[in-house]
C-alpha cells in the first residue's frame, strides 16, 4: 500500500513538471514543420496566436497550436504576454468571476484576449483590444 502511495506521488509530481507555458504570436510568423528556414513553410500564424511551447532551443521553439498539431517558429516571432483564443461561437465576459455579475462584453469564437490573471475557481481575467477588462470561463477559451 506505501509503495502504491508514492508511485501515486511521483506520478503526480512527474506530471506537474510537465506542464507548459504558453506564448503568444508577437506579430503574423510563418510556422515550419522543422527548426530551419530551409524547412517547409506550412502557414502563417496571426498575431496573439496562443501556443503552447513544447521545446526551447537557441533560436526556435516547437510549439502546440489548440488542435494539438506540433510546429516550430522562430523565437524572435514570440511575445511572453500571454493571450487566449476563445473556442466557444459566444463566450460572455463578465464584470465578476459569477454567472450572476455584468456583462461587460461578448467574445467571438477565435478573438485573441489578453489573458490577466487565472482565479483558479475555473474563471479567468482578460482584457479585450479597446481595454474592456472582465472575467469569463476558462472552458470557453484555449491558452490558459
Amino acid at each position: 500500500m506505501k509503495r502504491l502511495a508514492t508511485a501515486l506521488m511521483l506520478l503526480g509530481a512527474s506530471q506537474s513538471s510537465l506542464a507548459f507555458d504558453f506564448v503568444s504570436v508577437a506579430e503574423p510568423a510563418i510556422l515550419y514543420d522543422a527548426n530551419s528556414l530551409k524547412a517547409k513553410k506550412l502557414f502563417v500564424a496571426t498575431r496573439y496566436l496562443p501556443l503552447e511551447e513544447v521545446v526551447d532551443l537557441a533560436n526556435w521553439v516547437k510549439v502546440r497550436d489548440s488542435s494539438g498539431k506540433l510546429y516550430w517558429i522562430e523565437k524572435r516571432n514570440l511575445s511572453n504576454k500571454r493571450y487566449v483564443m476563445v473556442t466557444v461561437p459566444l463566450a460572455v465576459v463578465r464584470s465578476d468571476p459569477t454567472e450572476n455579475s455584468q456583462v461587460v462584453f461578448k467574445a467571438a469564437q477565435q478573438l485573441g484576449l489578453e489573458w490577466l490573471a487565472n482565479t483558479g475557481t475555473g474563471w479567468i481575467k482578460v482584457r479585450h483590444a479597446d481595454g474592456s477588462v472582465g472575467y469569463l470561463k476558462s472552458t470557453d477559451v484555449w491558452g490558459d
